[in-house]
């Protein structure tokens, strides 16, 4: 089995169980079931079906249904980008934040914000891009 050690909260919950995830389908190799992957990785199954579900939107994951169904790579692990799990996780959070209203008309400090948030946000992007699944696979060890 192998399980990962999560000292300390890195990065947004689902990009960071989603690493996670992806990971352990590289180690693994095979189909996997959700309820093994929520055992290796010690998340909540149904939280871990929903990173899921974006993982297999953003073409990361494929989804097998079935009796011997379950979750594979569909891709090589070295093409998986971090900012591609980035991406597919930031997407869904992004559509459940409203606007917070102050009771004030702040469009400029929101206009200002708005610009600092998407200057860090690319900046995040390209420097995922430099980083992939395997590169992080090897610092995992499994037993075999």
């Amino acid at each position: 089995m192998c399980a990962l050690n999560r000292y300390q909260q890195i990065g947004p919950p689902k990009f960071n169980i989603a690493i996670h995830i992806l990971i352990w389908l590289a180690k693994s190799g095979s189909v996997v079931s959700s309820a093994m992957i929520a055992e290796q990785v010690n998340s909540h199954s149904t939280f871990l079906r929903r990173v899921l579900a974006l993982l297999a939107q953003a073409g990361v994951v494929e989804a097998r249904e079935g009796r011997d169904g379950g979750y594979t790579l569909k891709m090589p692990a070295e093409e998986i980008t971090l900012d591609k799990v980035y991406l597919a996780v930031k997407a869904e959070s992004a559509e459940s934040c409203g606007k917070i209203e102050c009771g004030k008309q702040t469009d400029e400090l929101d206009t200002a914000l708005e610009e600092i948030m998407k200057l860090a946000d690319l900046q995040t992007i390209d420097y995922l891009k430099k980083h992939n699944i395997a590169e992080l696979s090897a610092y995992v060890k499994c037993a075999e």
